[in-house]
């Protein structure tokens, strides 16, 4: 398996974080990636960086309006008068969340203020002077590794941080910037007629989701635990289907808090049927460790090793796979756990 990743990914470092009501620890720290760098050079994979591939692979899925506040937003901010440290909204603008519309209109506001409001979606995703350098090469990581695939390789691993798969088309959200697992499966399109998504996270894929809601040549389906009293809360019911001509190409398996190695494990077998029913020709796993037991913001408990029966039952399959990392706080469980899901998809 060839392996991606940029060191400037590590140069995020957010200080902000909002979580019942009060600001909490920072969860997405640059550690993250030590910790799976390590897990990947203990297995001898070798790890590349991307090309310097600029916004182009973006635009496949984000509006140009927002990827120009998110390049831009950081040197507007600083020149606010008693700014504080991040670029952080302070007003959320009302949205119906209308499924047939691939994105909201442009942002009417031409101030930062109101922009901020309108293109990230929540307190979790503040911005510094590198989160768009961050963002970038993350984004292109997932890139890099997708034209791996198309080029012939049978799988790949996209080490990404920011994560993406709460990042909507033109919002930011949940710790996440540019959709990676997105932008990958655009890709992959330029190849395969047929992508399929699987998204492994304690988090509902609610930007994959969005994204793709209405297209018939990508499949999204996401394990993740049971949105009602859990992030993102308004998507990632059982009932979204998917919406026009897209309609039965979306999958929900939501899982009950508390749920560990034999529940995912079941919905994997159901992700698995679709996925077949569905004909694809290759596939993205967005894969988050946050399922694990320890992880600070989680509600499910899966151990490490249960990463192995992902790996294995996700191989089983027999696509070409690129594998994009999502989620993972427990800065201890990460590194075991990818070591059990590579272990398990190689076995």
């Amino acid at each position: 398996m060839r392996a991606f990743h940029h060191p400037d990914q590590v140069l995020h470092a957010p200080q902000q974080y909002m979580r019942f009501g009060r600001l909490a620890p920072v969860r997405d720290l640059p550690a993250r990636t030590e910790r799976l760098l390590g897990a990947l050079a203990r297995r001898g994979v070798a790890v590349e960086p991307p090309p310097a591939l600029g916004t182009g692979p973006a635009l496949a899925v984000h509006t140009p309006a927002y990827l120009r506040f998110l390049e831009t937003a950081w040197a507007r901010w600083e020149a606010l008068p008693d700014r504080g440290p991040e670029v952080w909204p302070n007003t959320f603008p009302y949205w119906s969340g209308r499924p047939g519309e691939a994105a909201r209109p442009d942002c009417p506001a031409t101030g930062l203020i109101g922009q901020a409001g309108w293109y990230l979606g929540d307190l979790s995703v503040p911005m510094g002077p590198d989160t768009w350098t961050s963002a970038l090469r993350s984004n292109e990581t997932a890139a890099a590794a997708a034209d791996a695939l198309v080029a012939g390789e049978r799988s790949a691993y996209a080490l990404c941080r920011p994560s993406g798969h709460h990042a909507r088309a033109d919002r930011a959200s949940g710790f996440c910037y540019l959709n990676n697992t997105a932008v990958a499966a655009r890709r992959l399109g330029t190849r395969f007629a047929r992508v399929a998504i699987v998204d492994v996270d304690a988090h509902h894929g609610d930007g994959t989701q969005q994204i793709f809601y209405t297209s018939a040549d990508v499949l999204t389906v996401s394990i993740h635990a049971d949105p009602s009293d859990y992030y993102p809360f308004y998507t990632g019911y059982a009932a979204e289907a998917g919406h026009g001509a897209g309609e039965g190409f979306n999958l929900n398996l939501p899982l009950p808090h508390g749920s560990g190695g034999d529940a995912m494990a079941a919905a994997l077998d159901a992700a698995a049927e679709r996925v077949r029913g569905f004909g694809a020709e290759a596939l993205v796993v967005a894969l988050g460790f946050d399922a694990h037991r320890d992880d600070p913001i989680g509600v499910l408990k899966l151990d490490a090793a249960d990463f192995h029966a992902v790996g294995r039952r996700l191989a089983a399959l027999g696509l070409p796979t690129l594998v994009v990392q999502e989620g993972g706080y427990a800065l201890d469980a990460i590194g075991p756990c990818l070591d059990a899901f590579l272990e398990g998809f190689s076995a």
